[in-house]
């Protein structure tokens, strides 16, 4: 199916690594020019040379998504060339207690996604088909063992776009989350369990269904389907995807 991506301008914080580089790489193989973010230059350096050489169009800065200025700077620029997507994936990944995982889970999580949204906001309203789509987690759908600054966070990302979807309605500007469950990549979180915390990581596996973690390509996919103008009537949706993990009921 062509998601009629192609030609399309689209913002991807956290470019580098696990469901970041994955939505990255479908939606430039879908035809989008895809501009980019992460923390390492290095890293954002060497993924950018690597999409180029595959034929995609591609762009890259290195940018800590904390830094408000920054942030704001690097959406602007990338505004001079049009905006019809933007994807807010950072999480700080700050489990456990303590004021600085607030601060931080509130910087990153929460306030990264509002900045992002607000800078992009006069290049989307300029678009025919905007859409934004934030990467929140099913820890912020129900109590697990990252209830506290991260989960709530999380939680309040799937109410701020459920906000945005309605208010912006009327300009034609889409607004949707994608909430993952367990998703195991090398050097990811859950890589990082399985080898620190071997128990954790055989609890939270006995909890999938599946009988296994789910890729960042399958939540690429969310991403991209719920970005695609084909999902024009899709909007202020929290679309889980975790093969069954969780067992709230949506309704």
């Amino acid at each position: 199916m062509d998601l009629q991506l192609a030609g399309r301008k689209a913002l991807v914080t956290g470019g580098t690594k696990g469901i970041g580089a994955a939505v990255v790489d479908l939606l430039a193989a879908e035809g989008a020019r895809v501009a980019f973010c992460a923390r390492s230059e290095d890293e954002v350096l060497a993924r950018v040379n690597a999409l180029g050489e595959k034929g995609y169009d591609v762009a890259g800065r290195a940018l800590d998504v904390a830094d408000a200025a920054a942030l704001t700077e690097w959406v602007r620029d990338e505004g001079e060339l049009g905006i019809d997507i933007v994807v807010a994936n950072v999480s700080a990944l700050a489990i456990g207690a303590g004021e600085e995982n607030w601060r931080s889970s509130f910087e990153v999580d929460l306030m990264h996604t509002v900045r992002m949204v607000e800078a992009a906001m006069p290049y989307l309203e300029a678009s025919d088909a905007a859409s934004v789509v934030a990467v929140s987690s099913v820890s912020g759908r129900e109590i697990d063992f990252a209830d506290g600054s991260y989960g709530v966070m999380k939680a309040a990302i799937v109410h701020y776009v459920s906000g945005l979807a309605f208010d912006l309605a009327a300009k034609g500007i889409r607004a949707n989350v994608v909430s993952p469950g367990n998703v195991y990549f090398p050097g990811g979180v859950w890589a990082n369990v399985e080898q620190g915390n071997p128990e954790l990581f055989a609890t939270a596996m006995g909890l999938n269904p599946t009988g296994r973690m789910g890729t960042p390509e399958e939540t690429a996919y969310a991403v991209a389907m719920l970005a695609s103008p084909l999902a024009s009537r899709i909007s202020g949706t929290n679309l889980v995807v975790d093969g069954a993990l969780t067992r709230g009921v949506q309704l």
